[in-house]
């Protein structure tokens, strides 16, 4: 199947919010004294340290994208593995959200914490990144050993056959089923990090079977009550083992399939540097924590962090 060309309309820089995401490149904000005197002790620990990094959605929040647990973020109830399979309306409802949410997460632009990861890695400052996002901001950035824990939202697999498709290629389909629905929810107001809209009129939504058998087709990205792939956290692990600290940006840590890296690095004896909005679920196991805004904060580990001797 070939998938239509990029939207030539779409403006660049659309966040999924339908609001522009904002400069891509620097934020314009100063830190404070006391951010600073923070951000110093950060590097101080850090410095001669390969890292080991974790991302989660408060890192894409600068992209436009609204996180899962922030302190101002809307309160969700995402749908489960359970729900996706076994329920039939609830599939076509979380379809046609996720076909509104899309055009718009597509037209996300990196901001300047992801171009500073990007940056880190060329300079040989990382182990690896691992993200708990499925926004694929870290590769649009040049990022180049990223593991998508989680999977990525631009995937989607069937269930019986398990043929993958691009997301772009399903929107095709869906869009040839329900003539007129995106300008119908254009105005759609929330979107989550999954792609789902805040949209409520999906009962006429029609969905798109597997192309090759007619099965099943899901979003190729971990729901809640699903399991991450036992080799994708082979990896991730192998990762933080690889590093001599870990570095976590913008993630709460509330679920395990993050947590289990703070647990394994603080066991092994690595420092842990946990910088986010709000308190994590982790903070009791972290060497420094920094409440502040992930992308200032990365930055200035750039533009801070001295190179590694060479081993």
């Amino acid at each position: 199947m070939t998938a239509n060309a990029p939207d030539a309309k779409a403006p660049k820089g659309l966040g999924l919010t339908g609001f522009a995401s904002g400069d891509p490149v620097a934020t314009g904000q100063a830190l404070t004294a006391e951010q600073g005197r923070a951000m110093g002790a950060v590097v101080e620990l850090l410095s001669g340290h390969r890292l080991a990094v974790l991302t989660g959605a408060g890192l894409s929040t600068d992209s436009g994208i609204p996180d899962y647990r922030g302190p101002e973020s809307v309160p969700r109830s995402p749908m489960t593995y359970q729900q996706f399979v076994g329920d039939e309306l609830l599939r076509r409802r979380y379809w046609a959200r996720n076909h509104v949410g899309w055009h718009h997460l597509r037209h996300a632009d990196p901001n300047p914490g992801h171009l500073a990861l990007a940056t880190l890695e060329a300079r040989g400052l990382l182990s690896g990144l691992i993200t708990q996002n499925v926004d694929r901001l870290h590769s649009a950035a040049g990022s180049a050993e990223v593991i998508d824990l989680h999977g990525t939202y631009d995937r989607v697999v069937c269930l019986q056959c398990r043929t993958q498709y691009s997301r772009a290629e399903i929107a095709v389909l869906l869009e040839a089923l329900n003539p007129g629905y995106l300008e119908r929810e254009s105005d759609a107001g929330d979107v989550a990090p999954d792609a789902d809209a805040d949209i409520d009129d999906t009962g006429d939504f029609v969905m798109a079977p597997c192309p090759n058998c007619s099965g099943m087709l899901k979003p190729d990205f971990v729901y809640f009550g699903e399991n991450v792939p036992k080799d994708r956290v082979a990896e991730a692990y192998q990762v933080v083992d690889a590093g001599d600290a870990l570095l976590v940006a913008g993630s709460s840590l509330t679920v395990m399939s993050g947590l289990r890296f703070v647990r394994h690095a603080s066991k092994a004896g690595k420092p842990v540097v946990i910088i986010n909005r709000g308190k994590t679920r982790g903070d009791d196991l972290a060497n420094l924590l920094v409440d502040i805004g992930v992308s200032e904060a990365l930055t200035f580990l750039v533009e801070s962090l001295p190179d590694l001797e060479r081993r």
